[in-house]
Parts: C-alpha cells; structure tokens; sequence
C-alpha cells in the first residue's frame, strides 16, 4: 500500500471510531428514539457519504415495513410509503436478517423499482443492513448511490453493518423505555391512558393551545346506570364492560386525540385542536355509537349501555386546564339532568359568576 493509500485508510479508520464514539455516547445520553436515530443517521451521511439514505422500522400493529428516517432525493415522497416484508432488496434484508450488498441494482431481479417511479430518483447502487436486537430484526438501514454515485464497497458494508448495531440497541432501549412509560400512564383495565396522564397531557395541550392560538376540547363521559349491571351481571362482566367501552371511545378518535378513564364508570377525550363545533359533533358521534351498541355479546349477552357526556373548550369555556376539567364536569351533570343518554356544552366562563356552578347531585 502505498503512502497515500495507507493515510486515506488511516483517515477513514479514525473517522469510523470518532463516530462510534459519538453513537455509544447518544445511546447514554437520551432514550428519545426519534433524536438517537437521527444522530445515527447522520453519522452515516458523514461516515459513507450516499446520495440518498433512509432507516426502516416495521409498524408493529401491520407488519409492513416505513421510512422512520429519509434523506436525500425524493425522501419526502418516500415518508409516505411502505413496503411488505421481502419486498425490494430492503424487504429482503429485513425477512432475511442477512446484509447486502448490491453494485447494480438493474441486475438484481429484487430491486423494487416502484419507489425509484414514485420519487424521481434512479438507483444505482445499494447497500442494506438489518438492525437486530435479541435475535430479532427491528428495521432497516440502507444507503442508495454513493458519492459521485460510485458503488458501494465492502468496506461500506461493514462500516454500516457496525452502526446498524448501534441503531438496534438504541431502538431496543428506547422502546423498552417507552413500554414502561406507558405502564404508568395506562389504565390496566381498560387499555386506555389513566387520569395522571390527562392531567399531564391537558397541562400540555393547553400550553400549546397558548402558543399556537388554537383550540382544544375536553370531553367528559359518564356511563349512565351503570351500577345496575354490577348489580345483576357481577364486576366481572362490569369490568369486561369498561374494557369494551374503552375501545369503543378510541374507534370513534382521530389517532392525534387521547382517551383516559378518569374513575370508575367516567371516561374522557382529549380533543387536540378541535373547537366547539367539532368536539360537539363528536361527543354526538360517542353518544350515537354507545346507542347502536350491544356490549359482551361474545358472551351471550346484549347489555345496552347509554353515555352522558359534557363539552368544553379552551379558550371558550375555561382559562386553565383545571377550569377546563371543571366545565367538561359540570356540562357532563347537566347532561344528566336532563335526563341523561344526552350532550350538554359548557358554560362559556365569561357567564358564569365567579368561574364556579352548582354541580347538580344526578348520576
């Protein structure tokens, strides 16, 4: 080797290590997974130096593989997409769990030339590696075109197959994370997100509504009777009841909106974003649905559950989220005044003396 080839080497080796270096210090220093990848994927930008490189990870609830990171070309069309396992020589790396390495993708019967039409990009040369931790393949890093569009090489491979491991261990540990996050957040009867969690989150939502001059809506959800099937059903099939509320309350939700138990047979929505006008319409939707439902029917039985439900809005009806949960209440009661199986708005708190209403006693 001569000199010049034995300092481009040594270069390049020293270049690796700095940014292993720098990964191993991100995967101590945050568990946010969104901030460890794009770090990593910048190490690979200055590292290997592609036109175009993306991380795919695999939706847990489909299966189907998407673009978590995209870079270059055409990335934005490509954040948009997705692709089965063993589709395109990513696919086939992530079903596989095997790298590759490809010089010419227009000899490779695998190349799935689809994201080249839908991005206006032409691919050249491919390298892929899998991301896997414990044994199981989480995603897929894959660099497109090197620089000048030169193929990849070996060298390539094994520098990124080095930083695909990085990237596993920080997806691992960030969702392990978040697994036990949301243990502490999440109602374990029901699924869906606990009371400490809506006052965290309205805190935030209302904080953003500030900031940003939009709307944001609570919706308060009580079940209406409900004791009566403790009473002649027993709590278990109360409880399997709750679980089945629960899910029925997240199907009627956009996927940016939250539901919480609050307590006992009372449920709430956080409706992100959304005025007066829509979170009525959706309270009315909630209602509708409770009314065309049969609960624990896989169990033989058509229980009949009816909803009261309270509507309030920031800024419109409260001034803080603690006025906010006060006025969803309150609209929530009246509700039930009227006869329950009903959807009642809040006050708007420019009306009401003092900020405070009666409660009525009416469950």
């Amino acid at each position: 080797m001569n000199p010049a080839d034995l300092l481009a080497a040594m270069t390049r080796t020293v270049e690796q290590l700095a940014a292993y270096n720098d990964i191993a210090k991100a995967l101590t220093s945050t568990l946010e997974l969104h901030e460890v990848l794009n770090l990593v994927m910048e190490k690979v930008r200055s590292l290997l130096r592609p036109r175009n490189w993306s991380l795919l990870l695999q939706d847990e609830r489909t299966g189907k593989l998407y673009f978590e990171v995209a870079v270059g070309e055409g990335a934005d069309v490509l954040k948009g997409l997705q692709l089965a396992p063993g589709e395109g020589i990513a696919g086939s790396v992530f079903s596989t769990g095997t790298s590759r390495l490809v010089e010419d993708v227009a000899h490779d019967p695998a190349f799935a030339a689809r994201f080249d039409a839908a991005s206006a990009f032409r691919t050249r040369s491919i390298v892929a590696v899998p991301m896997i931790a414990r044994g199981r393949v989480l995603g897929v890093i894959e660099l497109v075109n090197g620089i000048t569009d030169r193929p990849f090489t070996q060298e390539d491979l094994m520098a990124l197959t080095a930083i695909a491991d990085f990237a596993a261990i920080a997806i691992e540990n960030a969702r392990n994370f978040r697994r036990v996050q949301e243990l502490t957040i999440t109602d374990e009867h029901t699924g869906v997100y606990n009371a400490r969690h809506l006052r965290a989150q309205l805190e935030h939502e209302v904080r953003r509504s500030q900031r940003f001059h939009h709307p944001v809506s609570l919706v308060f959800l009580d079940l209406d009777r409900f004791k009566s099937i403790n009473d002649a059903h027993g709590h278990l099939v109360g409880s399997a009841v709750l679980k089945e509320v629960g899910e029925l309350l997240v199907s009627c939700c956009r996927q940016l909106d939250y539901v919480f138990r609050y307590g006992g047979d009372e449920f709430a929505l956080l409706l992100v974003e959304t005025g007066t006008d829509g979170a009525m319409t959706s309270a009315t939707r909630v209602r509708d649905a409770f009314r065309g439902r049969r609960f624990q029917q896989s169990q033989g039985l058509e229980l009949q559950v009816t909803a009261s439900l309270g509507v309030a809005t920031y800024p419109e009806h409260a001034l803080s989220a603690v006025d906010l949960v006060r006025a969803a209440d309150f609209a929530m009661y009246a509700a039930k005044a009227r006869g329950r199986d009903d959807v009642c708005l809040a006050v708007p708190h420019a009306d009401m003396p003092g900020g405070v209403a009666p409660k009525p006693g009416k469950k």
